[in-house]
């Protein structure tokens, strides 16, 4: 063999070998990928969200679980709420030990979560640009009337009129005066929620829906 022949052979054998490497690293990474690959999990509204909300708040009806900050909660009622084009939701809750509290659900456009708590006894009025209470100062956001609907055990008639008035506190904190039918103002705290803090549990038996 001459000795352009012998380094051509050399050069395609070499040649040869590269190749064969790269398709190894390449099955490599491959393989290495689809072990690491976590199973889909199906309460998840975006797979590769960290931070993805475990269930679809929207869709909450009486009869569902939720659970907040690790304490699980029934839906006993739920409210519709709904002024001009603006829809909102107000699901009222009952822990084991008869706890009382609720969540609202908007979409202001971003999906908003706050918890509620009532302030009973409160003789405050939302007339003021600013309240206070507990030492704590609010200022005046926004109010309206509205209507709503309602399904399950809420303690008001199936539909009807309400008013509103809701204040913002240090930290976004919320505070809220609400009257249903004309009635009296209820005085409520509001904390909103991150989506990692709340997962539903929809139950299979739970018909009622608005």
């Amino acid at each position: 063999m001459d000795g352009a022949m012998a380094y051509l052979v050399a050069t395609v054998g070499c040649l040869a070998g590269v190749a064969g490497v790269v398709v190894a690293v390449l099955a490599l990474r491959r393989s290495g990928a689809a072990g690491s690959r976590r199973p889909r999990d199906p309460f998840r509204l975006v797979d590769d969200d960290a931070d993805a909300l475990r269930g679809d708040p929207r869709k909450l009806r009486p009869g569902d679980i939720v659970e907040i900050r690790q304490t699980p909660y029934g839906v006993r009622g739920t409210l519709r709420i709904k002024e001009g084009a603006w829809v909102w939701y107000e699901h009222l809750l009952d822990d084991a030990n008869g706890t009382k509290c609720w969540i609202s659900v908007e979409e202001d456009p971003d999906l908003e979560l706050v918890l509620w708590t009532a302030v009973p006894g409160s003789d405050l009025n939302p007339g003021a640009k600013k309240v206070t209470l507990d030492g704590q100062r609010y200022t005046s956001r926004e109010s309206g009337q509205a209507r709503f609907k309602g399904v399950g055990n809420t303690g008001l008639n199936p539909s009807g009129s309400m008013s509103y008035h809701d204040f913002r506190g240090p930290g976004g904190t919320r505070l809220s005066f609400e009257s249903f039918e004309g009635g009296a103002w209820e005085v409520a705290r509001g904390e909103v929620l991150h989506r990692a803090e709340v997962r539903i549990y929809p139950q299979a038996d739970s018909t009622e829906r608005l």
